[in-house]
């Protein structure tokens, strides 16, 4: 089945109606809402407020929202209100680390991505993924940090985020989720590391980035836009594999087999082809 595409996720705080239909138009494949860390605890409600009122006047927009964490106050009144607003596309759960945080999120009906942000929750990673309603995962790289001890921009932080990574990735796997997303680049004035970062990312399997301003929106969609010609090898191949039932065989002097297969089918995902034409 061919999954929608979430390359880049952009944050916008829910405090800045203002800036929700801009967020869309910046072509992000989802804009989030934010309820939470950008939101002071004071104007937790005008934010919930700025959030309905916006999608009772434009209900064309499909918004995912991340709440606040189900060991805050705010949590139930953010999760009621998500839950009748049809224009929520999804929710995202911060700090996710309470199996039953997580599945009363799942029980709102709408699609969920937690973050992991915590050593607890990355012991947990397993109940939280299986959960009903989980679609796939992400996780935040500064509450990790702060948690770790770790410095950021570090030889040793990086090591630290790429074994995360692989056991958020071992999960999406193991449970059949989306391909996870992966945390936010800071520094949005370096468009030259937020491209490194977005690369590895997208080498170690995960489907795009969280973003926190809408510049770093068409860096990320670059990276993840495959080449022409792997486009053009990832369609022969699977032109050729349809067409004839076979599962291996070669190509261009190529061994191609059912991995090889696989692999093209997701190239051409990348670039929004195989869906479209196979369903």
């Amino acid at each position: 089945m061919h999954e929608t595409l979430m390359r880049s996720a952009l944050f916008v705080p829910a405090t800045r109606p203002d800036r929700f239909s801009k967020a869309i138009a910046s072509g992000a494949d989802a804009v989030i809402v934010d309820l939470e860390d950008s939101v002071a605890p004071d104007a937790k409600s005008a934010a919930r407020d700025a959030l309905a009122r916006h999608a009772a006047e434009h209900p064309q927009d499909r918004l995912w929202v991340r709440i606040n964490d189900g060991s805050t106050s705010w949590f139930e009144d953010d999760l009621a209100l998500c839950r009748e607003l049809p224009a929520v596309a999804g929710i995202l759960l911060p700090k996710a680390q309470a199996a039953d945080h997580v599945y009363k999120v799942s029980g709102a009906g709408k699609p969920l991505i937690p973050i992991i942000e915590s050593a607890q929750g990355l012991r947990v990673l397993d109940k939280i993924a299986e959960a009903n309603g989980v679609v796939r995962l992400t996780f935040g790289i500064l509450d990790l940090m702060v948690e770790f001890g770790t410095r950021p921009q570090t030889e040793g932080a990086q090591r630290i985020l790429d074994q995360v990574r692989f056991q958020i990735l071992q999960a999406s796997r193991m449970h059949g989720l989306a391909d996870p997303v992966d945390t936010i680049y800071a520094d949005f004035s370096d468009e030259a590391g937020l491209e490194g970062a977005a690369v590895l990312a997208r080498d170690m399997g995960f489907s795009g980035k969280l973003c926190i301003h809408p510049k770093q929106v068409p860096v990320v969609h670059r990276v993840y836009r495959p080449l022409p010609e792997e486009l053009d090898w990832a369609r022969r191949v699977v032109e050729h594999a349809e067409r004839t039932g076979e599962y291996a065989f070669r190509l261009d002097g190529r061994m191609v087999d059912r991995p090889v297969i696989e692999s093209a089918r997701r190239v051409l995902e990348r670039g929004g082809q195989y869906g479209a034409q196979s369903e």
